[in-house]
Parts: C-alpha cells; sequence; structure tokens
C-alpha cells in the first residue's frame, strides 16, 4: 500500500532520502487569480483556468467559501466523486446550506476505495441540511461539475466550474488536472438543466454546450473527428486520456488517420490502437507521460487557428465512461485559455524526457535524447514558481490600515 511506502520513507536517513525523492514543491497562486479580490467578481469578468498541482486548488475553494455567505447566491450545487480523508469543500457546503442557501450534493457511494469515506461525508452533508443525491442504478456519476446560482439585480445569473480531477484536495497536489471556472451564461443554463436532470433521474436531457455521457458526448466526440476526416491532410487531432479502449474511437481514429489527418494521443495507460500500421494509422503517433505526478486531464482537441474547438471534462475514451457513466465535458470559449491549453498540449508533445513513445509491435520507447531537452513536468513547475516570483507582492494590511478601514467604514 501506499501509505507503507511514505512510512518507509519517513524513516530514511536524510541524505539517502534526498538521494531518492524529488526536492520539494508546494502548488503555486495562479497568476490569473488575485489575492484579496472576491474569486466570484474574478470569474464573472473572466473565465479562468486553474492547472494542479502547479497551481493551488485554492481559488476554487475560495469560491465556495465566498459563495456560502454572499448574500445573492441562491444555490450551489456539486457532483463529487473522490474527497479528502479532511475537506475544506465539505465544510464551506455544510456552511452555505446553514446560512440558508439551497445546497444539492450529487455523491457517488461505488467510487471504488472510497464507498467508506463518501458515505461518512454524505452523512456530514445531510445533517448540515443539504440535499444529498445518491446517483443512479446502472450509473455511476463521475463527473466533476458545479454550479453556482445567484441574483444579480433581479436576473439569475451563474457561475460554473467544470474539471477533469476530482474535489479532492490532497490529490490536486499530486495529480496533474484542469479546473475550469466561468460565468458564460450558456454554459451555466446547461448546467443548471444538467442538475434538474439529475434530480429527477433523467439521462437523456439536451444540452447546448455541454456534452454528457451516456448520451451525446460520444456522439459529439465522433462528430467533431468526422469534421477532422472531412479536412483531409488538413485535419488536425489532439488527444489526451488516462485510456484509449472503446472500440468506436478505435475505429474512428483508424478512419481518420486513413483520411491523412495528422492525429496525436497522449494516452497515459491502457492503449488498444497501434501507430504506424502501415495504410491503417500512418498518421498516428501515441506517447505516454509518467513523471513525478500522476497525469489525470482529459483534453479533446480539433482543428486548428480559429476553427479550433477544445473540450475538457471527466471522460475517458473507453466504453464504461462513455455507455456507463454520466460524464460531462465543457467547451472552451475563451481565447486565452485556449492558448494555455495549446501551450501545454505543445509543452507535453515535445516532452523528450519522461515520455514514451508507442511502436507499431506494441512495446514503447524512449523519444532521442537531443536538446532541447524536456521534461513536461518541470516545466510546469518552473513556469509556475516563475509567475509566482513575478507576481507583485500583495501588500500585508498593517494595523493602522486595518484601524483606517474600521474608521471609514463607520462614517
Amino acid at each position: 500500500k501506499l501509505a507503507y511506502m511514505f512510512a518507509i520513507s519517513g524513516n530514511l536517513p536524510e541524505p539517502m532520502k534526498r538521494s531518492l525523492t524529488y526536492p520539494p514543491f508546494s502548488p503555486q497562486n495562479s497568476v490569473h487569480v488575485q489575492e484579496g479580490v472576491s474569486v466570484m467578481r474574478q470569474v464573472k469578468h473572466k473565465d479562468i483556468l486553474l492547472f494542479y498541482p502547479y497551481e493551488s486548488m485554492n481559488p476554487f475553494l475560495r469560491l465556495i467559501k465566498e459563495a456560502s455567505t454572499d448574500p445573492s447566491v441562491m444555490t450551489i450545487k456539486i457532483t463529487i466523486y473522490r474527497l479528502a480523508k479532511k475537506a475544506r469543500l465539505v465544510e464551506y457546503l455544510c456552511a452555505a446550506a446553514e446560512n440558508g442557501k439551497e445546497v444539492t450534493v450529487l455523491i457517488e457511494l461505488r467510487a471504488r476505495f472510497d464507498e467508506q469515506n463518501n458515505i461518512d461525508w454524505s452523512e456530514r452533508l445531510e445533517e448540515a441540511g443539504c440535499r444529498v443525491i445518491y446517483g443512479f442504478e446502472g450509473y455511476k456519476v463521475h463527473s466533476k461539475v458545479c454550479l453556482i446560482t445567484y441574483r444579480n439585480r433581479n436576473e439569475i445569473q451563474y457561475i460554473t466550474q467544470i474539471g477533469t480531477g476530482n474535489y479532492n484536495e490532497k490529490t490536486a497536489a499530486m495529480y496533474t488536472d484542469l479546473s475550469l471556472m466561468t460565468g458564460n451564461p450558456e454554459i451555466g443554463k446547461d448546467a443548471s438543466e444538467f442538475f434538474k436532470n439529475m434530480s429527477i433521474g433523467n439521462l437523456e436531457g439536451v444540452y447546448q454546450h455541454l456534452i454528457v455521457a451516456p448520451t451525446s458526448l460520444k456522439q459529439k466526440v465522433l462528430q467533431l473527428m468526422d469534421e477532422e476526416i472531412r479536412k483531409g491532410s488538413a485535419g488536425r487531432i489532439i488527444m489526451k486520456m488516462n485510456s484509449l479502449t472503446d472500440v468506436d474511437f478505435i475505429e474512428k481514429v483508424s478512419e481518420a488517420s486513413q483520411a491523412g489527418v495528422r492525429i496525436d494521443i497522449i494516452v497515459r495507460g491502457i492503449c488498444c490502437i497501434l501507430p504506424g500500421v502501415p495504410g491503417y494509422t500512418d498518421n498516428l503517433r501515441i506517447m505516454s507521460v509518467v513523471g513525478r505526478y500522476l497525469e489525470h486531464p482529459r483534453i479533446f482537441s480539433f482543428g486548428t487557428g480559429e476553427d479550433q474547438k477544445i473540450y475538457i471534462g471527466s471522460a475517458d475514451m473507453m466504453t464504461r465512461n462513455t455507455e456507463k457513466r454520466v460524464e460531462v465535458a465543457a467547451p472552451i470559449l475563451d481565447p486565452d485559455i485556449k492558448r494555455q491549453i495549446n501551450h501545454y498540449l505543445k509543452v507535453m508533445l515535445s516532452d523528450n524526457i519522461k515520455a514514451r513513445v508507442l511502436q507499431s509491435d506494441g512495446t514503447y520507447r524512449k523519444k532521442e535524447q537531443k536538446e532541447p531537452f524536456v521534461d513536461s513536468q518541470a516545466v510546469f513547475m518552473e513556469e509556475a514558481l516563475r509567475a509566482a516570483r513575478e507576481q507583485p507582492a500583495e501588500k500585508k494590511k498593517t494595523l493602522m490600515d486595518k484601524m483606517k478601514g474600521l474608521f471609514s467604514k463607520n462614517r
């Protein structure tokens, strides 16, 4: 067990421990989130993408904490698959319910290895007055969606968060994941419809922007692949996931390669298609990156330039995900966030230290190690550290500043 390994590392002599372990790294504050300014206010103004574990999960937790006390907030709704043993998120959700907000939590009790932990947290949430939904028979709810509904001058508005990873404050420092926070009203309406459907057990919902398994996710991704197939050699597909086993996707990838579409797939684990098979997958490249952190984002990119469409979400291309789970993926509509994700994919595809390339015989080989040497995870750590260093330091309030603020409020 990992607990046993961690116990061993804690008892190693310090010189040996230093030689066998990575130097410490802590998730950094995102440069896209201002300290001392309401996160709700910032997300209303512009979409924000957090990149775990290089950036901290704290802005999302701040968002929920703010919503729990904000008088304009009416409801908070969230799907939960895995949580840490100690979860500030749960405390903030409970506080919101105790403050009179309508809090709905769809928690999956069948999350493997976390069944008892989820039962314990569901009891705590119910005790605080949250409405807890336990999912569906025959389908696991694996999506990562959070919706805050608030009133602004008698108008209903939304803040939506959609991620590739769990709301687990421990693994957010160990797994790489993306977390989108958006004030886009259309995505908010879709998320509202999604939770409405979940509350009545309806898996057949129709959405304008979100793609949702088990109904529309597979069909939409296959449709987007067909669009690239029609472009022939001008087509471009980049996908990142944990596993690729769904036969429909495998056949479509082969079809796209035969049409001349250039395809890159980054798959950490199981992959049931071989690249470089003459006449079938000549234009397909598959690589895996296994490094310090567990690679976990699911990203689907189609096309290039202004026509590029990018989705991020919770689903791998496995039949269990596309047909037997409730999964959600969201489009990236903000041009700046598209650039962030394209940079991320470019660095990942350039990795020649931790990357292994799948061969047509089913073996994995190291890339040729030549300059520039690229360890993608090391690049992202350094970028996060450099960005944090370059951020202007927040001026700490002195006692006199606090007193001035107090007197100005009382005038």
